[in-house]
């Protein structure tokens, strides 16, 4: 069976352009320093819960920021695999990748078996 390397492309390019939307978004909300966030002229003025909740709200947007970047270099590795013509093969086992788990993950480099063993790691 011949995976439609076209239809991938595109899902992967949308994802991306998505992606890359979502990282903006976080760069220009985290872009200033806690204490512009918490809109003090210092970091002492403000009542420890709320100092807390700005440092909580900062670090969740850093991890969304970092695992969007994962995401947008696993999609770009995907396309760089289909323009090798080597997409939708498990890069453990070198079986096809089932079509449903590229649909599910585009970016997918293991067969659902491999992934799995690695999981149980």
């Amino acid at each position: 069976m011949t995976i439609d390397s076209d239809r991938f492309r595109e899902a992967l390019l949308e994802e991306r352009t998505r992606v890359q939307a979502a990282l903006e978004n976080l760069r220009e909300e985290t872009a200033g320093t806690l204490s512009d966030d918490a809109g003090e002229e210092s970091a002492y003025d403000n009542h420890p819960a709320d100092t807390a909740t700005e440092t909580y709200e900062r670090e969740l947007d850093y991890t969304l920021e970092e695992n969007s970047e994962h995401v947008l270099a696993a999609i770009e590795a995907a396309l760089k695999r289909i323009e090798e013509g080597t997409y939708g093969t498990c890069s453990n086992c070198g079986k096809q990748i089932p079509e449903e788990r590229l649909e599910a993950l585009p970016w997918a480099t293991l067969c659902i078996d491999c992934q799995r063993d690695l999981e149980r790691r």
